[in-house]
């Protein structure tokens, strides 16, 4: 799976969960989860664990405070990837 599959899949796991106000058109990899997209918390860990499902990885405490931007996501993604 390439850098732009890892991108689209996780932009479809977070359109589940943006507000009515935010469309799929906002989310880039510069985006901020709950600055940005309006991604609460709680929503913010049904993502966690959604890609952790997605992605066959698992994802610690400490992955999950970097996890602020898309981008982030999706180095630690990469991270956890490769590290398999």
């Amino acid at each position: 799976m390439d850098k732009e599959e890892r991108y689209q899949k996780l932009k479809d796991i977070i359109k589940i969960y943006l507000p009515e106000d935010v469309s799929v058109g906002d989310i880039s990899e510069e985006s901020h989860f709950i600055n940005e997209l309006n991604i609460n918390s709680a929503n913010l860990v049904d993502i966690i664990l959604d890609v952790e499902d997605a992605f066959d990885i698992t994802l610690e405490n400490d992955d999950m405070d970097q996890m602020q931007t898309v981008k982030n996501a999706l180095e630690i993604i990469e991270l956890k990837l490769s590290s398999k």
